[in-house]
């Protein structure tokens, strides 16, 4: 039977380029999103647990096996630990975190039956590094990074293995948002903060979508069988210097 994934976030930037290579690899990917796309959708608001519980248990209902999961949906927030009210840090913490939790719990009794599954949380650079401005998003990253590995050693026994993914600056329709957003506050030209952005990486360009989502492709592979419970820079050389 072909291999059932479920992707959330999977409308735009790097979970569309996760959607789109794992169709080409056959799987049935479905797309757990606010935003409508092409193929399996299905509407969910990942910052709501109930919900995505509801919508994968139908899911895996429906075709009796889910192989693999790839819990993608986020969003970045820009703003220091005094700049960050309340109600701000907890919205951010149930889409961020709270909905990598909720996916992976709706996965694990489909996973347990069939004693194996693959499961990759897409993390940040900022999982493995701090940086200005972003202590909100940089705390949920790293509470993914923590959520691999123990899901990786607490389900080991099941064959099922969990990887966490920390892409860097990667080329995407928020990328783009995020450099409109501050060449429009400060004046700044955005063609040279794009080449500045990209000068920062020592490989010398942005990452892009694909790349990640070829990452993922192996992850969740019989070629990476015996990896889990590993955090994967895809940073174009950032966080080793």
């Amino acid at each position: 039977m072909t291999n059932v994934a479920i992707v959330t976030g999977g409308s735009k930037g790097i979970g569309k380029a996760i959607v789109e290579r794992l169709a080409r690899e056959a799987y049935i990917v479905y797309n757990l999103d606010i935003t409508p796309s092409e193929g399996h959708y299905r509407y969910c608001d990942v910052s709501n647990v109930e919900q995505v519980k509801a919508v994968i248990a139908d899911i895996a209902q429906e075709t009796g096996r889910i192989d693999a999961l790839i819990s993608n949906a986020g969003r970045h927030l820009s703003a220091t630990i005094e700049d960050t009210d309340e109600a701000t840090f907890d919205a951010l913490f149930a889409l961020n975190v709270k909905g990598a939790y909720a996916a992976i719990q709706a996965v694990l009794p489909s996973m347990k039956a069939k004693r194996q599954g693959s499961i990759v949380l897409i993390a940040s650079d900022q999982a493995l590094i701090g940086k200005p401005n972003s202590f909100a998003y940089n705390v949920t990253k790293h509470a993914l990074a923590s959520m691999a590995k123990t899901t990786a050693l607490d389900y080991a026994a099941f064959n099922i293995r969990a990887n966490a993914i920390c892409p860097g600056t990667i080329e995407t329709p928020l990328f783009h948002n995020a450099i409109d957003a501050y060449c429009k506050r400060s004046g700044a030209d955005k063609t040279a903060v794009v080449a500045e952005e990209a000068a920062l990486q020592p490989l010398g360009r942005l990452g892009q979508p694909e790349e990640v989502a070829a990452l993922v492709n192996f992850l969740v592979s019989p070629e990476a069988s015996f990896i889990t419970g590993s955090l994967h820079s895809i940073d174009g050389g950032y966080t080793t210097q």
